[in-house]
């Protein structure tokens, strides 16, 4: 059955757009981009697969906001080639830092796909996806990209991460709009009582848009909705602090950027605000949260987080444990870096299916393998994604969702199977 988590791709615009409002994007490239490059060419036998991961490591947003999903797949490719392989041929990364530019992004597509010739692009995080046109029409596979814009839910031949519906023929989602569901909501009414949820956004326009998403789908859940809003420049959280006390919010969404998510959870432990989730998305589920929120241990303590791949922390699992184990030289872990991880195993499954074929690994083989991918759930840590091209959009799905509680001392935990939690929500409609 597909499923697709809760306006994804909504959400990481407006992480996005918040950090980057009032900086321009630079279209140079580092330097280091262009070095250290490999010109000889091996032996037929010997030759290695290549790939391409277009990051925006040095954007606007900050050095290591999107370099997660990056780390991540480096991480399995690394012990891959340790083990051997696919049919006995090293998978070689070739990286390209965007800078956060769509000018800088083309130029990474340009290189990776005309320049080195790379039979896929895996985990791509970019600011500005603005290369993604040039990608399809090459008909290059882009396998378990994150969703930032649109991207996924127009072209063909790119493959996010958490799968679509769309018809993908050059148009946005249906018409120009995508579609998300109202599971998260669903979950909190369902599994904790919650009937009051309050949205707390900046007096500016993507922040104000995305809370309007977020006040529709918890009121077609049913909820009392308290809507609150601040001064992007002058954020007043004392005020929103006591307010939600005054309200008895069980719910606290937001559609602020981290630091002022840090500040209104400090002025919500200083009015006294008990609430039953302080809710955030998957690009803040990491294991900085003890200092991100170190001045705010009630608030921190009632932190959850909501996506659609398996908890990083949970060890208990075997596919964790071996990713937990392979990146256990990273300063710090996240979601994100699963999810990498993810993505370079659908390419290695892609690869595989396509080592023993008279063409071996082409980008037409594994393209046509992510095409007939089903309910595809790399080995466990995804919630079966899928690829339809529905002439339709649908009017409501059966959709899964992971959900963890940060707790001092243990980190995220677990809050029941993921292939579980699942409900039978209507969809609706919105516009990045």
């Amino acid at each position: 059955m597909p499923r697709r988590r809760l306006f994804r791709a909504a959400e990481a615009a407006l992480a996005v757009l918040l950090l980057t409002v009032g900086t321009a994007c630079g279209s140079r490239l580092p330097e280091s981009d262009f070095e250290h490059r490999e010109r000889a060419t091996p032996a037929r036998g010997d030759t290695p697969v290549r790939v391409g991961i277009v990051t925006s490591a040095t954007s606007p947003v900050g050095g290591s906001a999107f370099t997660g999903p990056r780390d991540g797949a480096k991480a399995y490719f690394e012990r891959l080639n340790a083990r051997g392989g696919v049919s006995g041929r090293r998978i070689e990364v070739r990286e390209c830092d965007d800078g956060g530019s769509g000018v800088g992004n083309n130029t990474c597509v340009h290189r990776l796909i005309d320049e080195d010739k790379v039979v896929a692009l895996v985990a791509t995080t970019a600011l500005d996806y603005a290369g993604a046109s040039r990608v399809s029409h090459a008909r290059v596979p882009d396998i378990g990209g994150q969703p930032i814009g649109a991207a996924y839910d127009t072209w063909p031949h790119l493959y996010g991460i958490y799968g679509s519906l769309a018809p993908r023929n050059g148009t946005t989602g249906w018409d120009g709009k995508q579609y998300g569901g109202t599971e998260v909501y669903r979950y909190f009414k369902r599994e904790h009582g919650a009937r009051t949820a309050a949205v707390v956004s900046y007096n500016q326009a993507a922040s104000a848009a995305y809370a309007r998403l977020v006040e529709q789908g918890l009121r077609a859940e049913g909820y009392r909705v308290v809507t609150e809003q601040v001064d992007f420049a002058l954020p007043n959280f004392r005020a929103v602090a006591a307010d939600l006390k005054e309200q008895g919010a069980d719910l606290v969404f937001d559609a602020v950027d981290s630091h002022g998510n840090a500040r209104l959870c400090e002025a919500m432990d200083a009015a006294g605000v008990e609430v039953t989730a302080k809710v955030t998305n998957v690009q803040n589920w990491t294991s900085t949260v003890q200092d991100d929120y170190r001045d705010a241990p009630r608030c921190r303590n009632a932190l959850w987080a909501t996506g659609a791949s398996r908890d990083y922390e949970d060890t208990g699992n075997r596919a964790v444990r071996e990713f937990r184990d392979a990146t256990k030289g990273l300063r710090t872990h996240s979601q994100w870096q699963l999810e990498g991880w993810a993505a370079a195993m659908w390419f290695t499954d892609a690869a595989k299916s396509c080592a023993e074929a008279e063409a071996g690994i082409t980008r037409a083989c594994v393209d046509a393998f992510m095409n007939r991918s089903q309910d595809y759930t790399a080995d466990g840590l995804l919630v079966p994604v899928r690829f339809e091209r529905l002439a339709e959009p649908p009017t409501s799905r059966r959709t899964c969702l992971s959900v963890a509680r940060w707790q001092d001392g243990r980190g995220w935990v677990s809050q029941g199977d993921m292939n579980r939690t699942c409900f039978d929500v209507p969809q609706l409609p919105y516009q990045q």
